[in-house]
């Protein structure tokens, strides 16, 4: 029988409200009368699941950056690195005429500051492990409180400051942002995945949509105002080639046809810079930005090794979920996550007792950060808007707020700096043999497979690929790290993938040489000889090097001198 009148029609328009989820108006029904093992929807427009998302994802990455610290500081910025934290912090008290004030503290913001310099190594493994175990208990539990989250920003900026040029990265200070916004997540002390008296602050989501506004806004003018590839949608045909360290897909991804690259290129422009503006447009294209963005970082992240860059730019993009976009992820069982949920939904507002304190204290807090971001976006707008445009630049030491992008250029040859080393009293001698020394992931030997190592990162191997457009001069590292090869020191020799003097004396000399590499044609000659690289000297990168003769440059630079 269909029901004419309002008494009939009211029970189910009531009852479609329960099935669909629809909230927009009126006060939800309450549990009790559901019938039994039917599943309820969760309201629009609060973040209970959604906090315990971005919480994990980030405390994922943090995980991953404390694990590379953990793997490579000492070798790059220990007591015995390439570029010693120590020295550089010398440095700084020198130019602030020796003094730890407050002028060197806001200059290289890191508690190393009030450590002990002599054992430097130790220092950085305790900050590496204590970001490590702290990160892991937000991803094993899905919940923090602020204490927890500023820890991890203290941590990780305190490593920042200290490693130079290993951390020139633009990532470093997205992940410093990103954990800084993550810090007003949480509630103050409670330990709790549903802290009942601190729902997620719309302030704090606005914070994470800005945040991944700006860095696809950026990324794309910074591309438009960069290379003329990127208007002639030719930047996809050399890209996969030359980025600082692709993979196996990218090998095939390179090959792929001429539309296809245009293709990816004009769909690059819609995501950078149209898709931003979905964040504006209400919940719906909101969350349209938020799957769009997602899958396009999962594409990037499948093309190539670019460290924990896209991973990390997932996070601030999940914040365009609410709980009703994100319930799906969670078990629907009496008594989970989302059942927990719903209950907090239907809780009125005024039945919290701690309403009165601390509602009032964290409007304060809410207000203050609002004040802070919107202070210092201010340089970072004009940024945007300059067509001087510079990409990955911070305006103040904490790196709060950043500009950002990435490939404003695209190289169109792949060069490589192959260092290599000989057993010869004499490098000039005509017979002389010369043996490749190979990095953990960056192109050497022609034969062996690109590397699939995302979301980890290889320092050395990416300043390698920066070193090769310019010179030796530029990067002073290089000939540290050649200095060290040559004494076989264990440290630097744990960074490279081949020691061709291994269970030998050391070399007596070592070189660099500069390579133009191309990846071989599948199906070709070179690919069926087993060549994933076609590869042409281009002629020295720096002439052949003894320990002897690096003494008084190494002393010069107060680095110590390796001894075989």
């Amino acid at each position: 029988m269909r029901p004419d009148g309002p008494a009939m029609a009211a029970p189910v328009e009531s009852l479609r409200k329960r099935r669909c989820g629809d909230v927009g108006s009126g006060s939800p029904p309450a549990p009790a009368r559901e019938p039994a093992g039917y599943p309820t929807c969760l309201r629009v427009g609060t973040f209970w699941l959604t906090r315990i998302v971005l919480l994990r994802a980030l405390a994922f990455v943090y995980f991953v950056a404390f694990l590379v610290a953990f793997h490579q500081n000492k070798q790059l910025i220990g007591d015995q690195g390439l570029l010693p934290s120590r020295l550089y912090l010398k440095s700084v008290q020198q130019y602030f005429k020796g003094r730890i004030a407050w002028d060197a503290l806001s200059s290289a913001p890191t508690i190393l500051w009030f450590l002990d310099w002599s054992h430097m190594d130790t220092n950085l493994d305790l900050l590496a492990l204590a970001g490590l175990g702290i990160s892991s208990f937000v991803l094993i539990a899905g919940c923090a409180n602020m204490a927890l989250m500023a820890a991890l920003w203290v941590l990780y900026i305190s490593l920042v400051n200290v490693g130079q040029v290993w951390y020139s990265f633009g990532w470093e200070s997205q992940l410093l942002e990103t954990g800084f916004l993550g810090i007003f997540l949480c509630p103050l002390w409670t330990l709790s995945r549903l802290p009942r008296y601190t729902p997620t602050s719309w302030v704090v989501v606005w914070g994470f949509r800005w945040l991944i506004f700006r860095i696809m806004l950026g990324a794309g003018l910074i591309k438009i105002r960069g290379d003329q590839c990127w208007w002639d949608l030719t930047c996809m045909d050399y890209h996969y080639e030359t980025q600082p360290v692709p993979n196996p897909a990218a090998y095939y991804l390179h090959r792929t046809p001429w539309w296809v690259h245009r293709t990816e290129t004009l769909g690059n422009h819609v995501i950078e810079l149209l898709v931003p503006f979905f964040l504006l447009l209400g919940r719906r294209m909101c969350i349209l930005h938020g799957i769009l963005q997602v899958i396009f970082q999962v594409i990037l992240i499948i093309s190539g090794n670019l460290s924990f860059l896209n991973w990390l730019t997932i996070v601030p993009s999940l914040a365009c979920f609410d709980d009703a976009a994100l319930g799906f992820l969670f078990s629907s069982r009496p008594g989970g996550l989302r059942d927990r949920v719903l209950q907090l939904q239907e809780r009125e507002p005024g039945s919290s007792p701690h309403l009165s304190t601390g509602y009032a204290v964290r409007q304060v807090v809410h207000l203050a950060l609002v004040t802070l971001i919107g202070y210092l976006s201010i340089p970072v707008i004009l940024n945007l808007l300059s067509s001087q445009q510079v990409m990955n630049v911070s305006f103040n030491p904490l790196r709060i707020v950043n500009t950002y992008g990435a490939f404003g250029s695209i190289t169109k040859e792949r060069t490589e700096v192959i260092l290599q080393g000989t057993a010869s009293p004499n490098a000039s001698a005509s017979d002389v043999v010369w043996e490749d020394y190979e990095f953990r992931c960056k192109p050497g030997d022609p034969r062996r497979r690109p590397c699939l190592i995302s979301p980890y990162h290889y320092r050395l191997d990416w300043l390698m690929w920066f070193a090769a457009f310019q010179t030796y001069e530029q990067h002073e590292w290089i000939i540290h790290l050649a200095g060290k090869l040559m004494a076989n020191d264990a440290q630097a020799l744990s960074l490279l993938f081949h020691n061709p003097f291994t269970g030998r004396a050391p070399p007596r000399w070592v070189r660099a040489e500069l390579y133009r590499y191309k990846f071989s044609l599948p199906g070709g000659r070179h690919a069926a000889e087993g060549e994933w690289w076609v590869r042409r000297r281009i002629g020295p990168y720096f002439p052949p090097l003894s320990l002897q003769g690096l003494r008084g440059y190494f002393e010069a630079r107060e680095w110590p001198h390796p001894e075989p």
